[in-house]
């Protein structure tokens, strides 16, 4: 059964409440907008398509100026994704069909979100494996779940390293590039723990790889403060790998822990 698309008579209700149950794309158009006439067939297309994972509803800015003032809609076509009340992405412009496709992929919510969502909230407050068994029940039911996989990789990283790289391996989304890239540092870093021959040569391998048993160990404090001292001395070492190290811990702990609010300026005068 496609997606229901119909003309909103009642913003409030047909738009913002419904949004709460399921994503609606809201398509400003107006009569005398022609490409707003090439645009419309191609959300109708797609909003069948779609199979009920989401909802078109059409705003005519002639009729609901009101909406359209609210929303600061000031070009037609103007398409906005609304979740929980929110707009949470839209576009500008008659967009060619393969374009609005891929940008629904990306913006659509996918069918778990809500348990992503506390997933993540449960690694925040630190419940890792609270946050762990949420994403691997997600993933028996979605395996194809991209947003699991990062996350799941990023809860086991500091526990689990190769299997946290095998979790995220051939994943390469632009908005999620930083993450994965963490992920890889880490993982990679773990590797050398027990075998620092395999590190380049240099002045600072005991220092650098003293850093790593830190990391392994979870000290982060002393880990990021041996990376840093390895920049002062020796940034080139192992193709630039105290800095990777750094971007990495910092951002798989957060930018508010207190790990990288204490050493996030060492951190850039050292490299500066």
């Amino acid at each position: 059964m496609g997606a229901t698309k119909y003309d909103v008579s009642n913003f409030e209700k047909d738009v913002i409440e419904r949004s709460h149950s399921v994503p609606v794309l809201v398509d400003f158009w107006a009569e005398w907008c022609g490409p707003c006439k090439v645009l419309g067939p191609v959300l109708d297309r797609l909003a069948t398509q779609g199979n009920g994972t989401w909802t078109l509803a059409k705003v005519d800015t002639e009729v609901h100026t009101d909406v359209a003032r609210k929303y600061n809609i000031q070009s037609i076509p103007n398409v906005k994704l609304f979740v929980d009340g929110v707009v949470v992405d839209e576009f500008v412009g008659a967009l060619p069909e393969y374009q609005v496709r891929r940008w629904l992929e990306d913006a659509i919510p996918g069918k778990y979100r809500k348990q992503i969502d506390q997933a993540e909230a449960f690694l925040v407050a630190g419940n890792e494996e609270a946050a762990r068994t949420l994403l691997e029940e997600v993933l028996s039911l979605e395996p194809g779940n991209i947003g699991a996989r990062i996350l799941l990789g990023r809860t086991l990283i500091f526990m689990d390293p190769a299997r946290a790289a095998a979790t995220i391996e051939n994943l390469d989304e632009p908005k999620h590039l930083d993450m994965l890239d963490a992920i890889r540092v880490v993982a990679r870093l773990h590797t050398f723990a027990n075998s620092p021959g395999n590190l380049p040569d240099g002045d600072v391998r005991q220092l650098y790889h003293s850093a790593i048993q830190h990391l392994v160990s979870h000290n982060f404090d002393a880990a990021v403060g041996q990376f840093i001292d390895v920049i002062r001395k020796n940034r080139s070492y192992d193709e630039d790998g105290s800095r990777k190290a750094c971007i990495a811990i910092f951002k798989l702990l957060g930018e508010e822990h207190a790990v990288t609010l204490r050493h996030r300026r060492d951190f850039s005068s050292a490299l500066y």
